[in-house]
């Protein structure tokens, strides 16, 4: 199961052409790809029309949705930016560390064009599914 960013889900909904909404395309109905319900709700919110929200609704809830965030989750979230923070690396988002301890921790690769995941795929072991075979 291959989890997928908003970041890439933005991109793949406004005909941006980047590596990671191309290889969402690739994935879509050849793996089993999921969405968590934090990027759902990233994502949804940003539609304008209401015929785009209902058509990309429909969409995402056809695939797996994830709930991302519990006691656990929020606890080795904390614990994953500390570890960054003594390394001198600031993480920017805090839904960007709950989104990729839930990767690390659940052992799935996570496509996504959001460069503020790179320190979480250099110090603490999340997997890219940017690459053709994430494991």
């Amino acid at each position: 199961m291959i989890l997928v960013d908003s970041s890439v889900w933005i991109d793949y909904f406004t005909g941006k052409n980047t590596p990671a909404a191309a290889r969402l395309d690739s994935l879509l109905g050849e793996e089993l790809v999921a969405i968590g319900d934090l990027m759902l709700t990233e994502v949804l919110q940003g539609f304008r029309s209401d015929s785009e929200y209902r058509q990309a609704r429909e969409l995402l809830l056809s695939l797996t949705v994830l709930n991302v965030l519990d006691t656990a989750i929020a606890l080795k979230s904390a614990a994953n930016f500390r570890a960054l923070k003594r390394k001198g690396i600031t993480v920017r988002k805090t839904i960007d560390a709950i989104i990729a301890t839930f990767s690390i921790e659940n052992g799935l690769a996570l496509l996504h064009s959001d460069k503020d995941f790179q320190p979480f795929h250099e110090h603490l072991g999340l997997k890219s599914a940017l690459e053709r075979n994430p494991e």
